[in-house]
């Protein structure tokens, strides 16, 4: 199985991959700043099959990594991101808060999942994808959000590879997973099930969990059968799955 399995849905199509996917969730947040080019560095050095970065766009359309709609908690300013400009947001962050095209760099042949936090615009959206393309890096990025936003990327790229996220028991409805045909439906650790996680295979999809912590919770969750699994501990998840199967990633 190869990354050209994106270009087709996963409905009844896609088997598991051989053992799950380490994820790393804002890179590695225990030692590092979220979502700072250290912190994708050192996730990828403890062992990451992928990383999972939060984007959002400045005022003037340039893609940042960012999970909160303002700076204050991160960089202890009270300004929302959407308000700035991608050169005043350098200012304010004194170059540390990087923009996508340079955690595309950092990463390299790496996989990442882009997550689109809040409700971005279609004009958003449409400048994350754009930046993606232009930096050569569509068929290594797949991509994670609520329906309304998995919708948009759909539209505006046929061939993406997308996770739903899902934040109930009930399924996605048959309507919806025709118009997304997304690989993965992605819930929170607590809401997975065996009778979940094999009611989502017998439908071809495969399921992603976030974000459990402790080596208990994610034992759980790999012997449910869980096929990915995002942390923000992955030097401990790496420990239970053995040697990373980077950069030969089979997701």
């Amino acid at each position: 199985m190869s990354t050209a399995h994106r270009t087709k849905s996963s409905r009844g199509t896609a088997p598991a991959p051989p053992r799950a996917v380490a994820v790393a969730h804002r890179g590695d947040p225990y030692r590092v700043r979220e979502n700072t080019l250290p912190s994708l560095s050192s996730a990828l050095d403890h062992g990451a099959d992928a990383i999972e970065a939060d984007v959002r766009v400045t005022r003037d359309g340039v893609p940042v990594l960012l999970h909160d709609a303002t700076l204050e908690r991160l960089w202890g300013h009270e300004r929302h991101l959407a308000s700035l400009s991608a050169e005043k947001v350098s200012g304010l962050t004194a170059g540390r808060l990087p923009r996508l095209d340079e955690a595309l760099r950092v990463t390299r042949d790496s996989r990442l999942m882009i997550d689109l936090p809040g409700t971005p615009s279609r004009r958003d959206v449409a400048a994350v994808i754009g930046t993606v393309r232009d930096c050569g890096a569509a068929e290594r990025v797949y991509w994670t959000g609520d329906a309304r936003t998995m919708l948009q990327v759909r539209a505006l790229d046929g061939a993406a590879e997308t996770a739903l996220t899902w934040t109930t028991l009930a399924p996605p409805r048959p309507a919806l997973l025709s118009a997304l045909r997304p690989r993965w439906l992605n819930y929170r650790f607590g809401l997975v099930s065996r009778e979940l996680v094999d009611r989502a295979h017998r439908d071809g999809l495969l399921v992603s969990v976030w974000t459990p912590d402790t080596k208990r919770s994610m034992r759980r969750l790999l012997d449910l059968g869980a096929d990915s699994v995002t942390t923000n501990r992955v030097d401990v998840l790496r420990g239970l799955l053995g040697p990373s199967r980077r950069p030969a990633i089979d997701v």
